[in-house]
């Protein structure tokens, strides 16, 4: 099992480029997916990007349009979301999440900052 640790979130301005992180722990990561997901109040959680822990495999959501990208730190074992010219409709939670490499299914998720988006 992977442990996911997400500080960060809070209130950003309209266009603002936040940058979250997402710290890993618990198993040998490079056996690992990792994703993001976002759910705003009342919606169901969509998917938002995701990659091997390597950096390897990259997807995006098409709904992120090209305004989302994924880096990383193996040192610290983080993983860093970079979300840009944010727009009120991207309040929402976001949450880390891993998948072990042989499962369909993510089953370790961080805890989930708010990020709202205000002028």
């Amino acid at each position: 099992q992977v442990q996911l640790v997400e500080p960060g979130g809070g209130l950003i301005q309209i266009g603002g480029s936040p940058r979250l992180s997402c710290g890993a722990s618990g198993s040998t990561l490079s056996q690992y997916s990792i994703g993001w997901f976002r759910q705003a109040s009342g919606k169901e959680r969509e998917f938002v990007a995701s990659s091997t822990w390597s950096g390897g495999n990259i997807n995006y959501a098409d709904s992120t349009e090209g305004r989302f990208t994924i880096s990383r730190d193996n040192t610290k074992n983080t993983v860093y979301p970079q979300m840009n010219s944010l727009k009120p409709e991207d309040t929402e939670i976001y949450y880390c999440t891993a998948r072990h490499l042989t499962l369909t299914e993510y089953k370790c998720w961080g805890q989930g900052p708010q990020v709202t988006v205000s002028s």
